[in-house]
């Protein structure tokens, strides 16, 4: 399963569009709000979500993906939950991303130290020892984060690769007309 973690806040573009990307690639995915299943993102559109982080199971989850938007990145940097499953899955040896702001906080965890990694343009002080790159999105092993709600398509196709396959990801790309370069 591929937990999204929605907290208030969060930024729309980078949750919706990779769980779309996801689905449409065969990947179970979940939204997991952070507080309850209503959660309002940035924009004013409110998602609900499928479970809350506390009804995840660690292990039951390939992958934990942090989309950002900064009141998201805040909700869940003040929920001990949502970060105790963020260390959990890695620890485990399975995925975890980010994506723009949300990045900051893998490496408030320590888990970009020493990795490749991306995050919004200015924040890159937050990315402690982090191995900046300039790139809409980027994949270390286990670590995938991406730039910007614009880098928000190939993140989607990032996680679909490293969850179900180049191929899948491939295909979902082409079902979307979308020029992926793996």
């Amino acid at each position: 399963m591929v937990y999204i973690l929605l907290g208030s806040g969060f930024e729309p573009i980078e949750a919706v569009a990779p769980c779309d990307i996801l689905r449409r690639g065969g990947a179970e995915v979940q939204f997991a709000g952070i507080g309850g299943k209503t959660i309002v993102g940035g924009h004013g559109i409110t998602l609900t979500a499928d479970c809350t982080v506390d009804e995840i199971r660690p292990e039951d989850a390939e992958m934990i993906v942090l989309p950002g938007g900064m009141g998201g990145v805040r909700s869940i940097m003040a929920s001990e939950k949502a970060l105790s499953l963020v260390c959990e899955v890695w620890a485990r040896g399975n995925f975890v991303a980010a994506i723009c702001a949300a990045p900051t906080i893998l490496a408030k965890l320590g888990i970009t130290d020493g990795k490749k990694a991306v995050c919004y343009p200015g924040m890159e002080d937050e990315m402690g020892k982090a191995l900046m790159q300039n790139a809409s999105c980027v994949r270390d092993g286990r670590l995938i984060t991406g730039r910007a709600a614009g880098a928000s398509c190939d993140f989607g196709l990032a996680l679909l690769a490293a969850v179900r396959g180049e191929e899948a990801a491939r295909k979902a790309a082409k079902g979307i007309v979308y020029d992926y370069r793996a």
